[in-house]
């Protein structure tokens, strides 16, 4: 898609033209400048290439000789990349044209150019005179194109269709990720954000998007504060996006200090070049281009060095980041007159940033991913019983309370056993601890394959267990518990040498009227302390009895001792 793009945009279809051009000077006239292209007083120059004309002072002269054209047609002359400045046409007795990316009074715009349309009773192969007026702007080269208008409409709106799309990608990129920023709370996306915004910015105004066709009048006249500032922003946004995303903290420490200096002191130069104070502003404009040549460097080194320590957020980085870098600073070297013929460098640096959000939303689509891994990953610790895997306490209370607020809804049964393993501190006296770890996990081994999936175990302290068990009545509820004292007590794990073996003693508890998960442990608890009284290894269900009542005022330390 891109190199179709690029085909359509740079195909060859402009008429043959010769230039000359020289810098202006006082009391030129334009009669003065084609008499002197005339004599061969002029620099030549090749159209079809990028030439750069002096801007400061008087500005410069340009004079281009088309060649017999292939039929009589309406033709446009158009320059590319547009100059940030001011461009006059001279055509003969009709009054001087000036054009510039902030017009709005053309009759023709140019997408990412500027286009004079030529008028039609003038002579084919007469010299076309422009003057290239006075700017304080760091000039561009620029190249010349006469095409007819209709090659110049197919051309301009297969730029407006490729500028389009790669703008709206890197809007869309920016907006989800200001979306993501909201939903995990993470200032990280918020950098992206300000950062691809800042550059769509920057390249809106360098190629006229913003004036031509999104008719931003209100910025017409501030532009070249408005892309500077863009500019130096962008860089601030991006030394504290590669910050947090690159996670400099862990990999490169001693990095970390320069680059969010360098994202602190970007907005500083931005004040002082809106200060209006001319010494403060002169101050700006001389530290901004070293400050971002560092900057740049500064950010390609860091995260090189993060990638091979192991960041992998980096790596995106990387991708997204170098090749712009790269074009960014073969841009800056046709100004000085190299790579006269790459005259596609502007368009690829929107293609490629373009790229660049899309490898960049990548990388934050892994970083939101291995967060929820993580996090997931912290809750199943924080959840979880280190040494059996079951649910511990906390989580197993919070769960249960949701299944009986549930299970209260549907008006459906709930029963609750609550397990105690017997002689388990007679098997830590003799075995050790090591011994006592085992039988635990052994134990929770036994109740998980025994129970459904949709039952609820945990490990509620020590050698205690409970289950919850939905939809189940008192009938197969105590089957279940009796099942489970027979599965432990075939374990055959052996207390001491008299060959007494670990057991089980499960209370069981059903849900009645107004019951809470408090109430409900309570009577399973207590139905359990029965079953320790009465032989234990077995289950009982608990009944309002004498002898239950009787146990219910019993201290649990007396409860813990008889285990």
């Amino acid at each position: 898609m891109w190199l179709l793009w690029f085909s359509l945009l740079h195909a060859g279809t402009a008429a043959p033209l010769r230039g000359a051009w020289r810098e202006a000077a006082r009391g030129d006239t334009p009669a003065q400048i084609l008499n002197a292209f005339g004599h061969g007083a002029l620099k030549a120059f090749n159209p079809s290439m990028l030439q750069w004309f002096p801007r400061d002072e008087l500005g410069a002269w340009v004079v281009l000789q088309p060649g017999p054209p292939s039929a009589d047609e309406e033709r446009v002359l158009s320059i590319y990349p547009a100059p940030m400045g001011e461009v006059t046409l001279f055509e003969g007795k009709s009054p001087p044209r000036t054009l510039a990316l902030d017009d709005f009074t053309a009759p023709l715009h140019g997408h990412g150019r500027l286009a004079f349309r030529l008028s039609v009773d003038r002579e084919q192969t007469a010299p076309i005179l422009l003057k290239f007026e006075p700017s304080s702007t760091v000039s561009a080269p620029e190249r010349f194109e006469l095409q007819s208008m209709d090659d110049y409409l197919q051309q301009d709106a297969s730029w407006l269709s490729f500028a389009a799309a790669c703008f709206a990608v890197m809007v869309a990129m920016a907006l989800m990720a200001s979306c993501f920023a909201v939903m995990l709370r993470d200032v990280t996306f918020a950098w992206y954000t300000g950062y691809m915004l800042c550059y769509v910015l920057v390249q809106s105004i360098q190629t006229g998007f913003l004036f031509h066709p999104l008719g931003a009048s209100w910025l017409a006249g501030s532009e070249l504060l408005v892309g500077a500032s863009a500019t130096a922003l962008s860089v601030s946004f991006a030394a504290l996006f590669a910050s947090r995303f690159c996670d400099l903290s862990r990999y490169t420490p001693f990095l970390r200090i320069p680059v969010i200096a360098l994202g602190v002191a970007m907005p500083l130069i931005v004040v002082l070049r809106c200060s209006q104070i001319p010494a403060l502003m002169d101050m700006a404009k001389v530290l901004v281009n070293p400050v971002l040549i560092l900057g740049a460097v500064l950010l390609l080194c860091t995260a090189l060095m993060a990638a091979f320590r192991g960041s992998r957020p980096a790596w995106f980085f990387l991708l997204g980041w170098t090749p712009l870098l790269i074009l960014t600073a073969m841009t800056s070297a046709q100004v000085t007159g190299a790579l006269p013929k790459l005259d596609w460098l502007n368009d690829a640096s929107i293609a490629m940033g373009a790229f660049e959000a899309v490898v960049l939303s990548l990388g934050l689509a892994d970083r939101a991913l291995t967060m929820r891994r993580d996090r997931d990953s912290v809750r199943v610790l924080a959840d979880r019983d280190p040494l059996t895997n079951l649910l511990n306490r906390r989580a197993w209370t919070e769960a249960a309370n949701r299944m009986l607020a549930d299970a209260i809804e549907e008006g459906q049964p709930i029963a609750l056993l609550f397990m105690d393993m017997d002689h388990f501190k007679a098997l830590n006296d003799h075995q050790g601890h090591a011994a006592g770890d085992r039988a635990l996990v052994s134990v929770a081994d036994i109740l998980s394959s025994e129970l459904r999936p949709s039952d609820l175990l945990g490990r509620y302290g020590g050698e205690e267990f409970v289950a919850m068990l939905h939809g189940v009545h008192q009938e197969q509820a105590m089957q279940v518990a009796t099942r489970l004292c027979r599965r432990v007590h075939r374990l055959d794990i052996a207390v001491d040498q008299r060959e007494l073996l670990l057991s089980v003693s499960i209370g069981l508890a059903m849900r009645s009227l107004g019951d809470t998960l408090e109430t409900l442990v309570e009577r399973a608890d207590q139905a359990m302390y029965y079953v320790k009284l009465n032989g234990r290894n077995h289950a009982h269900t608990f009944e309002r009895r004498a002898e239950m009542s009787g146990s219910h005022h019993k201290p649990h330390s007396a409860h813990e001792q008889s285990r």
